[in-house]
């Protein structure tokens, strides 16, 4: 995956259901051109981290839409935009996705 992303925006949101999750991602698809980069299910909970990539107007356009669409499935733990990633942070995203 290395260089896939390059100078990509990251949008990352964590809802409290894996269901409410997949109902986000299909919102985030259908509204922007975005990627899914990892769905990272929580180990102790039910449910799950996604990591979406994108220019930065198609990443907070689909968050937008993400977390709308999944509210009434769902709670949103967490929610974030990094417009412009640092180098490395690649590294770091890859390592988690999939354990």
């Amino acid at each position: 995956m290395a260089g896939k992303y390059d100078g990509q925006a990251i949008g990352m949101f964590e809802l409290d259901s894996l269901g409410a999750c997949y109902v986000a991602l299909d919102a985030a698809a259908k509204t922007a051109n975005i990627s899914v980069q990892g769905v990272e299910r929580n180990r102790l909970k039910s449910g799950a981290c996604v990591k979406i990539r994108g220019g930065i107007s198609d990443v907070k356009a689909a968050m937008e839409a993400a977390i709308l669409a999944a509210a009434p499935y769902g709670k949103v733990t967490a929610q974030n935009v990094i417009a412009s990633p640092g180098e490395g942070i690649d590294v770091a995203m890859e390592m988690t996705i999939n354990k």
